[in-house]
């Protein structure tokens, strides 16, 4: 009996331990958001030479005004590059870039490159998303196995203070995007000699509390709705994916739906994720975005912080003045249109569990401190080999302060093509954000009246 006490004193202790890995952090250190970090965690000081400057609050709404086509100003147009890398140099700067960003420099030697502007922490958030983010730091906590999340205050940084990688890949998962978005925008799967087909299609992404019929008892599991629709080319239009990404899903896993214009038909997709294949099979599903879906079939481990260059401020790269043929290149997106700034990065490896199955033996994600959106990604294959890389180059409205993707682009490095998304160059009034939504919208039903043509 004795040794049984003890068996369950020991047990206790142990629940009590494992219920602490990933507990909330202690009010002293959610006092430090604000002070010496800022209100979603990044460290607020300049780095040591100040090439990464402090932040103060990032690039206010009054920057500039939107033009009648819907494009921002660009606040540093008239900046010049401090440098740029290119193949010959790489070497020089090799503590600052990615394994990736080195395999794009050897595969493409005589094209690739990478123009290093000033830096600038532009990012700031809405003071509804700072005030989420303060109680998640508080709150929120990880499900067993850390495949979701408890006590989340939706529209907030979930753990601005992260203490391990599963923590920090679900900050890049529930990061702020605004309560609702509607977009229109291009993405294309180029050939080798830089021939593409345009597809254009129109997204609407929400969150539950940004809807007019929010109801927190049963949506209480649902971190975010997406819809997509193809409105080109003619062959795909009319085609409408829809996806509910849930909060703890444990509980209850992803849910996808397609309907088919051709067939007038909605149908379950459960194939929309993990490595199913997409954008003619050159990235994942959960590729996209840098990273989404469950993160469950692999252990992820925090490296540290790095300072790299990485794309942001990527103005020019969403010019109006530009054509979709001024940027898709072969081999890659063309890089005299992008900007590279020394930012700070959260460094994460995930590496495929034991008896999991996916295409990936490995992944390495670098995560902006300032935005916790993607910036770089690298993907090996079975062997161990390194297969993808991918990009993601960062613009900021600040007019509604949200952090977004002028261009996200996946390179395979064996086939020499890529796939590349979120371009709106020739879109008008291409973004729009806090629109009014409802979850009726986001029904399967929905899907027939929207996909009609």
């Amino acid at each position: 009996m004795k040794h049984l006490h003890l068996l369950k004193i020991g047990g206790f202790t142990l629940c009590v331990l494992a219920s602490q890995v990933h507990a909330a952090v202690p009010a002293d250190q959610a006092a430090r958001l604000g002070a010496d970090l800022t209100p979603v965690g990044a460290q607020k000081s300049a780095n040591a030479d100040g090439s990464i400057p402090a932040w103060t609050g990032g690039l206010p709404a009054s920057t500039g005004k939107a033009n009648a086509d819907g494009f921002l100003p660009d606040p540093f147009a008239n900046e010049k590059p401090l440098f740029v890398i290119t193949a010959a140099t790489a070497a020089q700067y090799k503590d600052k870039l990615t394994a990736g960003q080195l395999a794009l420099f050897a595969r493409y030697p005589d094209t690739y490159r990478i123009p290093v502007f000033p830096s600038h922490r532009t990012v700031s958030l809405p003071d509804k998303s700072l005030a989420a983010t303060r109680q998640n730091a508080l709150e929120t906590q990880l499900v067993a196995g850390g495949n979701g999340l408890e006590h989340y205050h939706a529209g907030g940084i979930p753990f601005p203070i992260p203490k391990d990688g599963l923590e920090v890949i679900w900050d890049l998962i529930g990061r702020y995007r605004g309560d609702t978005l509607k977009r229109i925008v291009m993405q294309a799967s180029p050939q080798t000699n830089g021939d593409f087909t345009p597809n254009v299609l129109k997204q609407e992404l929400a969150y539950p509390t940004g809807m007019s019929d929010f109801d927190p008892k049963s949506q209480d599991n649902i971190l975010s709705y997406y819809r997509e629709e193809f409105l080109s080319p003619a062959r795909m239009a009319g085609g409408v994916l829809l996806v509910h990404e849930t909060v703890d899903q444990v509980k209850e896993p992803r849910e996808a739906w397609q309907y088919n214009a051709g067939q007038r038909r909605v149908r379950r997709a459960p194939q929309i994720a993990y490595d199913s294949p997409a954008a003619e099979g050159l990235r994942t599903f959960d590729d996209f975005d840098l990273f989404n879906g469950a993160p469950d079939r692999f252990d992820w481990k925090l490296v540290g912080k790095q300072e790299l260059y990485i794309p942001y401020n990527s103005y020019r790269l969403e010019s109006p003045t530009l054509k979709y043929t001024d940027i898709i290149k072969p081999g890659h997106i063309n890089q005299d249109l992008t900007r590279y700034e020394l930012h700070r990065v959260w460094h994460l490896t995930a590496t495929l569990k034991p008896g999991e199955r996916h295409i990936y033996s490995r992944r390495d994600v670098y995560i902006d401190e300032d935005s916790w959106q993607g910036a770089e990604t690298e993907a090996y294959d079975g062997h161990g080999a390194l297969w993808r890389v991918s990009e993601g180059h960062a613009t900021f409205f600040y007019d509604v302060k949200v952090p977004i993707f002028a261009a996200e682009v996946h390179y395979d490095l064996i086939s020499g093509r890529y796939a590349v998304n979120s371009l709106h160059n020739e879109e008008k009034n291409s973004y729009t954000f806090n629109v009014p939504m409802s979850s009726k919208d986001f029904t399967p039903s929905a899907l027939r009246v929207t996909g009609i043509r």
